[in-house]
């Protein structure tokens, strides 16, 4: 997608305490002999080799910088000569590994683009989810998103897509395909389409901007209790949105109890987290962030939770960053149960800027705690009821996706168990869950 930071503010971009924005290098020198050297450097790969580590010399978490002479990496990226970007890209990279943090990372533009196009929770394209059959190995549609020209268009799940602008897709990977699938908004698309019964046929469209869905939910009927389960994959820029309908609508159709489910949550946008902590608890702290000063700054809840009907959380190794910051809030305000595996265990904070090429730069500029100062760092969440699932359970919940959230999903069983112990009468937290069976305690991730 042709998505620039620009567009959104920094505090709706907000990346676990960053912001993605462009944003100006200043340098440490003098402002005489700094014009000088951008006279020197402008139009050369070393003005973005200056860019990045002027960035990171301003707003890295380690003011030691891992006990490397920073001023002493600037004189050595500066002395060499780049006969292209891609020199200078792999020098930027080098001297950023110095650092010893994956998250400080060099992004080159398609990689920036990605990103950005991530985090805004917004493609633009037709709306269709992909993937290749196992069994005809043809290009297939799973589904075609809700308000998407694909639905419009009436195409549906099952529907093989034989060509993509008269280019075939045999053999074409979905990621390939995607590509050719994605544009401008606003542009034409022809795909050639074969659907059981009807033979191929032709279908033009015209892509459009798309609001990727981050949640999904809906209400499970449990005993004689009423469910509302709600599904959140990531903290993109729409994902408050969806939440705030989702809770809405799961507190119209009357449910005693909600589900949160954040399995395999990689995280996302810092915003969002704190907006969807806020919709499920009215007073507490969300949690608190430590730069390289040792300025702290601490965000609370607002009194604008939208329930206080019982929840519980589900996680896993995988709900990480933004699915921790939630999780841990809520565990620590004694909000929710939390239940599944150790959490991922990632609290730095990032800083994500535009750089003067349309790459990008993500750079730690603090530490993050829990509520009650925990700092999860490279340890995770540890649930409240701790229950990992087999390679068997794991392997047969992600060959049928219709099983997540189901009596044959083990953690979300264990949940559902957890809330039907309270008293579904009291819009309070769980509290007192029963220790987790014998047999739970077996189950392996």
């Amino acid at each position: 997608m042709n998505q620039s930071a620009k567009r959104y503010s920094p505090l709706q971009l907000a990346m676990i305490g960053g912001a993605i924005a462009t944003t100006a290098t200043v340098s440490v020198f003098g402002p005489a002999w700094t014009r000088c050297v951008r006279a020197a450097l402008q139009d050369s790969p070393k003005a973005l080799v200056d860019q990045v580590w002027q960035l990171v010399n301003r707003e890295y978490v380690d003011g030691n910088f891992n006990q490397q002479d920073w001023q002493a990496t600037r004189q050595s990226l500066l002395s060499k000569d780049y006969a292209s970007k891609q020199e200078a890209y792999i020098a930027i990279r080098e001297a950023l590994q110095r650092l010893g943090d994956p998250y400080t990372r060099f992004m080159d533009p398609k990689q920036y683009e990605a990103l950005t196009s991530q985090t805004s929770g917004e493609v633009s394209g037709i709306g269709i989810r992909m993937e290749v059959n196992e069994k005809t190995q043809r290009l297939t549609v799973v589904e075609a998103i809700e308000n998407s020209p694909a639905l419009k268009a009436g195409i549906k799940a099952g529907d093989e897509i034989l060509a993509i602008d008269g280019k075939p897709t045999v053999k074409l990977k979905v990621d390939d395909a995607s590509k050719l699938i994605r544009g401008q908004a606003g542009t034409p698309i022809t795909l050639r389409l074969e659907r059981s019964g009807q033979g191929a046929f032709d279908l033009k469209l015209t892509r459009a901007t798309i609001e990727v869905p981050t949640v999904s939910y809906n209400l499970k009927q449990e005993g004689n209790r009423r469910v509302g389960y709600i599904r959140l994959r990531e903290f993109s820029g729409h994902a408050a949105d969806q939440m705030r309908r989702a809770i809405r609508d799961l507190n119209g159709k009357k449910v005693d109890a909600f589900v949160l489910d954040l399995r395999g949550n990689p995280g996302g946008l810092l915003q969002a987290s704190i907006e969807i902590a806020r919709m499920w608890m009215d007073n507490g702290a969300i949690v608190r962030t430590v730069d390289r000063q040792g300025s702290s700054e601490q965000t609370r809840a607002n009194r604008t939770a939208l329930t206080k009907l019982p929840l519980a959380i589900l996680v896993d190794g995988n709900s990480a960053s933004a699915s921790e910051i939630l999780t841990g809030a809520l565990k620590d305000n004694k909000r929710a149960v939390v239940i599944g595996s150790q959490t991922f265990g990632k609290a730095l904070v990032q800083s994500v800027h535009e750089l003067s090429d349309g790459s990008g730069l993500a750079v730690t500029i603090a530490h993050y705690y829990t509520p009650l100062g925990t700092d999860i760092n490279h340890k995770g969440i540890t649930p409240d009821i701790k229950i990992d699932l087999t390679e068997a359970q794991e392997r047969q919940l992600a060959s049928n996706p219709g099983l997540i959230g189901t009596s044959s999903d083990p953690q979300y069983a264990r949940a559902i168990a957890a809330l039907s112990s309270n008293s579904f009468a009291q819009s309070s937290v769980i509290q007192n869950i029963p220790p987790v069976s014998a047999s739970a305690e077996t189950l392996k991730f």
